[in-house]
């Protein structure tokens, strides 16, 4: 690679760092054995991550950085003093092959500032995704960060060679991306995004039409430049994974960047709030659970930083435990701290069979050293345990040992 490219990716990879919406969960199972070059699993592609939690799997890179924009949350802003690149789709097209050959990827994931216009800058990510497929067979993953202030037509056009399609929503509060970023507008973004849905729902259901964002749509909003609660953020994913069918959310940690606005806040928010936000996230799509009854234990709308939204909530729901694992409902179970999905699934075919013991569940469950206090079977029931005060101290993980989720 000359020097003059080295810089471009440098400067364009850093550029691109900001954004999380880069998983390639749910992308379709594809092989290079017949032609084309490239493939991808159908679970999703590996990931490799950098020690601050970022996917580093895929090429992550911007288009260009110059952006005729200037939200005050971003770093490539237009009022923002940082050194700037931009790449020729040809440039892109062969990193991407490049990479990809010496098995450093399996694929793209390209977002850009806006130069010249809206529509100029789709139709150049665009020409990069087609022609990566139509040129070159590429069968690899493809994540293209759509802009939906470009016509619809050009938005509908991505997703015939993209795998996964993106419009961030930028921040949860529409007068937050009103006060924020000037240039957007909440019902712009809300409106590519419902077309877009619609969009993918059909390619669905004909089945045997061109395969459209077989990966569907995520967005991505900013916690901590504004002051919504976390209250305010679940509230906005809930609608959005309603209205629009969106694959993700993701929740991306303000992060100050030089020379800010003097509206932004000094400080970043604690990266765990990131964390609750994910593990809320995850129970409302696959557990069950309400925003207000994620949000009822969390005072003032903030997630507790210490324990996980669904220990959290069993805490303030003592009198719904213990729970018997011989006959309670799917719904409950899954409402038990320290019992996931798969062990919840494995219970329920278990206890067809005989009624289980503590042993049982700790087999099936992997572990009950939360769950044991909020559950009962033929041989356990937490009695006092349920009751005593310092209940929330014994399950709490010491604070050195707080990870990422």
């Amino acid at each position: 690679m000359d020097e003059r490219l080295s810089r471009k990716l440098t400067i364009l990879a850093d550029a691109a760092k900001y954004d999380a919406s880069c998983a390639s969960s749910s992308a379709p199972r594809r092989s290079s054995r017949k032609d084309g070059l490239g493939s991808a699993g159908g679970t999703g592609i590996c990931h490799a991550y950098t020690p601050d939690g970022r996917c580093v799997s895929l090429l992550k890179i911007l288009l260009t950085n110059y952006c005729l924009y200037d939200c005050a949350y971003c770093i490539n802003r237009r009022s923002s003093n940082v050194a700037r690149a931009r790449f020729s789709v040809e440039e892109v097209v062969q990193l991407t092959l490049s990479f990809y050959k010496r098995n450093y990827i399996e694929g793209l994931f390209l977002s850009s500032g806006i130069i010249r216009d809206a529509d100029y800058t789709m139709e150049e990510l665009i020409r990069v995704a087609r022609t990566l497929r139509e040129t070159h067979l590429f069968r690899g993953y493809i994540h293209l960060k759509t802009i939906p202030e470009a016509s619809p037509a050009l938005v509908e056009e991505a997703g015939l060679w993209a795998d996964r399609l993106s419009i961030n929503v930028e921040l949860p509060q529409k007068e937050s991306l009103a006060a924020l970023a000037p240039e957007k507008r909440a019902e712009t973004i809300e409106g590519a995004m419902g077309r877009m849905g619609a969009r993918i729902a059909q390619a669905k259901a004909e089945r045997r039409g061109p395969r459209y964002a077989p990966a569907g749509q995520s967005t991505q909003m900013i916690v901590g430049a504004d002051a919504a609660t976390d209250a305010h953020v679940l509230a906005r994913s809930n609608a959005l994974y309603n209205g629009y069918g969106l694959r993700r959310v993701y929740y991306s940690a303000f992060s100050p960047i030089p020379e800010a606005s003097r509206v932004l806040p000094v400080k970043p928010p604690p990266l765990q709030r990131e964390n609750r936000l994910y593990q809320a996230d995850w129970l409302m799509r696959f557990y069950g659970f309400s925003v207000g009854e994620i949000v009822e234990a969390a005072p003032a709308g903030m997630l507790d930083l210490e324990i996980d939204p669904k220990l959290a909530w069993a805490l303030a729901n003592r009198a719904r435990f213990p729970v018997d694992v011989n006959t309670a409902d799917r719904e409950m179970l899954l409402r038990v701290p320290g019992l996931g999905t798969k062990a919840v699934a494995k219970i329920l075919s278990a206890r067809r069979h005989g009624r289980l013991r503590l042993d049982d569940v700790a087999r099936l469950a992997g572990s009950v050293k939360r769950a044991r206090a909020f559950i009962a079977c033929l041989d356990h029931n937490p009695g006092t345990l349920l009751d005593s005060a310092d209940l929330r101290a014994r399950l709490a993980p010491p604070a050195a040992q707080l990870s990422l989720f």
